[in-house]
């Protein structure tokens, strides 16, 4: 139960040391209303009402008006908490990129789940909050991402020119038919620098099979 400090008839709000540690380890946006939360303010009001000073009573109209501002940051806390489960409620099923202490997490959101107050984003079998969603990508951008990098990883795998034999010759068959697989769209996406070392390899392995030039399909 919180406590309040009186001096002189009067309340000393300690809110900002109370709550600096317990703000400090969520998002902006469980801070976007106040200092206080509503049960802060409503306990802070009901002490002020009974330590206050019985020679020099509180004015009513300021109680009106303290009442007024409660009432406003009650509603502001409930407009949040409907806007970020209508987030969640419409990410369901689509891609995403969560920025979790630093590191990229991307997949399909396959569910939202709500506790405590805060919603929770299914992710590759993972849990995770909702404050970390960096961004929502359409399912063809996503998709055309993954295919780059699986593209990427296939040709940062195969030798440099200068060190390709024959034994290489299927990987590097492998990553051709990977990248002929992928849409116009697709492809845009892999980097120059990817395909043309893909190219060179493919010359160099057609030297030493004796396959002659070889015949490559320019993305």
């Amino acid at each position: 139960m919180a406590t309040a400090i009186v001096q002189n008839g009067k309340i000393v709000d300690s809110s900002a040391s109370a709550t600096s540690s317990s703000t400090s380890s969520t998002k902006a946006a469980s801070s976007a209303t106040s200092g206080l939360d509503k049960e802060a303010f409503l306990q802070l009001l009901v002490a002020q009402m009974q330590y206050q000073d019985p020679l020099e009573p509180t004015d009513n109209t300021e109680y009106i008006a303290q009442l007024a501002t409660f009432s406003q940051l009650e509603a502001t806390q409930n407009l949040a908490d409907t806007i970020t489960q209508d987030m969640g409620n419409n990410i369901v099923g689509k891609y995403v990129i969560l920025d979790v202490d630093g590191v990229n997490v991307s997949g399909k959101v396959d569910y939202v789940m709500y506790e405590n107050g805060e919603a929770f984003i299914a992710v590759n079998d993972g849990l995770y909050s909702l404050a970390d969603l960096d961004t929502v990508a359409d399912p063809d951008y996503y998709e055309a991402v993954e295919m780059a990098n699986m593209f990427s990883t296939m040709v940062a795998k195969l030798p440099a020119v200068g060190d390709v034999t024959a034994a290489n010759a299927e990987d590097i068959k492998n990553a051709r038919a990977v990248f002929d697989a992928m849409s116009s769209y697709q492809q845009s996406f892999v980097s120059v620098a990817d395909y043309e070392k893909l190219k060179a390899l493919e010359e160099k392995i057609a030297t030493l099979t004796g396959g002659g030039s070889s015949e490559t399909t320019d993305g």
